[in-house]
């Protein structure tokens, strides 16, 4: 009996140690949405467009199982989940095979010691055109101390610039080897000028979750008559700076309070294009609940096309240090300033013709798809889908040419990556797996000079980053996330034609002993097609 006893206590040890599950069920259908007025076949999930909010809290693990009712093949990837050591869960065609239609496929990721916002997207076929998209809250553990007060709400704002065509027409004009045009407005939640509406109540602070989750253009965030005080960047709490309006690029995402603390009325909440000839606008409504006055008037103007003012703005995002992250030691107790790097890379965005078609390239290389997802060819060493050093950790200077661009980093290792825009027009980054330090950005040539200038105490670390045009920015990066990882253009027809890489992290043969195994239920195409999910 005493025995008996004895296990019991053990399983539920165990039990309560375990992370906690969390468990969605989506269904991706097409459906009719009317986000600027005129009909379009949007991507739903569950019906909704955007879609249904994934909610969780530090370590949890997320059950999500994705039925396809599309008709064509669907992927889901997880901006800013880092998927530690599990790089067949990210959702994108180099590491996971896509979901065929009228089958389904269910993720299992974990926010292994991650807090903040973030957001996930389709990322095959241009779908990001057509919705598919949702924000992803990870709230710190309950004994983990957070730098502000509870918020009376918690609210994710998805900004994004937007199209009437239907995401094929889009696909279709860059399959021809054609530019898009200019988008024809900007959405908030989904819905056009004044559209969307939050209600709060006077004298309460609410958190507002923004990720601008568009296709090309960096958007200006601002709320008539009131502050926002900035708390969080894509996992890292912040130096608490407060700011009339936030410049959100692509793909990027930021936490900020507001005060209902002005005049008993309703009040615009304006995202607008940066940098930009014509300048695109929308507006939404900050409703007081005990208002009765509409919004009225034109709406506050914000910054257009000055580089230096959202270069200063960049510069001033710093991380507090004294905050705990997602676990409760500071997050200044990590001195990335202190760390040698081993290994710098330098990557040189262009763009040209190939074949008469247009191609975007990184280092002369513009980036195709292999017949077998690179993760999948890697994980089962069938030959010949790639090669690692594809493409050169430096700019050639010479013309694109496509290829299937791998390159290659030692795991644990720790590696300064500088992105050089040549070009007139703002960049934005994203790197799978991983945040960064931003430890410098600024105009014309990067050179080893340019050193003498980062930030080495209190950069932010965050996931995608902006290079602003004729510019460079640096990042430092710990590469501890053993895998392969999509280092991409956020510019979506810019990866789509080929402004991307992968990154195949390991030391050696051997350190695939430190990933997760390929799930049991994953799909396997291209030449990997027939096999077992695990090797003989």
């Amino acid at each position: 009996m005493l025995l008996k006893l004895a296990v019991l206590f053990v399983l539920l040890a165990i039990a309560e140690a375990e992370d906690p599950y969390r468990f969605f069920t989506w269904n991706v259908s097409y459906g009719d949405i009317y986000p600027l007025g005129v009909r379009q076949q949007g991507i739903l999930i569950n019906g909704q467009f955007p879609g249904p909010e994934i909610y969780s809290v530090t370590n949890d693990n997320l059950i999500i199982n994705v039925f396809n009712s599309l008709d064509e093949p669907f992927l889901i990837s997880w901006n800013g989940i880092q998927n530690r050591r599990n790089s067949f869960e990210d959702g994108v065609y180099g590491t996971t095979c896509p979901i065929p239609p009228g089958k389904n496929f269910t993720y299992i990721l974990q926010v292994k010691d991650q807090i903040g916002s973030f957001y996930y997207f389709p990322s095959l076929a241009f779908h990001k055109a057509a919705g598919g998209f949702g924000g992803i809250k990870i709230l710190s553990r309950p004994r983990i101390p957070v730098p502000f007060s509870d918020p009376a709400g918690d609210h994710t704002l998805l900004i994004g610039d937007w199209y009437k065509k239907n995401h094929t027409a889009l696909k279709a004009i860059l399959d021809r080897g054609r530019k898009l045009p200019f988008p024809d407005g900007i959405l908030i939640n989904g819905r056009g000028t004044n559209g969307f509406s939050l209600t709060v109540e006077q004298g309460k602070t609410y958190r507002l979750r923004i990720s601008n989750v568009g296709l090309r253009h960096s958007l200006n965030f601002r709320i008539e008559g009131h502050k926002m005080t900035l708390v969080e960047v894509e996992g890292t709490h912040t130096l608490q700076t407060k700011y009339s309006s936030l410049d959100v690029h692509v793909g990027q995402s930021y936490s900020v309070l507001i005060t209902a603390d002005q005049e008993a009325k309703d009040h615009y909440i304006v995202v607008s294009s940066r940098f930009t000839s014509k300048i695109l606008t929308t507006t939404g409504v900050l409703h007081y609940a005990n208002s009765n006055t509409q919004v009225s008037g034109p709406p506050p103007g914000g910054p257009t096309i000055q580089v230096d003012w959202s270069l200063n703005q960049a510069r001033s995002i710093r991380t507090n240090l004294t905050a705990s992250g997602p676990r409760p030691n500071p997050q200044g107790s990590y001195h990335y300033g202190m760390i040698n790097t081993t290994k710098t890379i330098r990557l040189s965005s262009s763009a040209g013709q190939v074949n008469g078609k247009q191609r975007y390239a990184i280092n002369s290389v513009s980036f195709v798809p292999a017949d077998t997802p690179l993760k999948i060819a890697d994980y089962f060493k069938i030959g010949g889908v790639f090669r690692v050093g594809s493409i050169s950790d430096a700019p050639t200077g010479g013309g694109i040419y496509l290829d299937t661009s791998v390159l290659g980093a030692d795991y644990r290792a720790f590696i300064e990556i500088v992105f050089e825009n040549n070009e007139d027009i703002i960049h934005s980054y994203h790197l799978n797996g991983y945040s960064f330090f931003v430890v410098g950005m600024d105009g014309g040539q990067w050179t080893s000079a340019s050193r003498n200038q980062y930030n080495l105490r209190d950069a932010v670390s965050r996931c995608t980053t902006q290079v602003y045009p004729k510019s460079w920015t640096a990042i430092y990066v710990a590469l501890d996330n053993v895998g392969m990882w999509n280092l991409r253009s956020e510019f979506w027809a810019r990866q789509y034609l080929g402004q991307q890489l992968y990154l195949r992290v390991y030391t050696d043969s051997n350190s695939l002993r430190d990933e997760f195994p390929i799930p049991k239920n994953a799909h396997l195409c291209g030449r990997a097609g027939g096999r077992r999910t695990r090797p003989l």
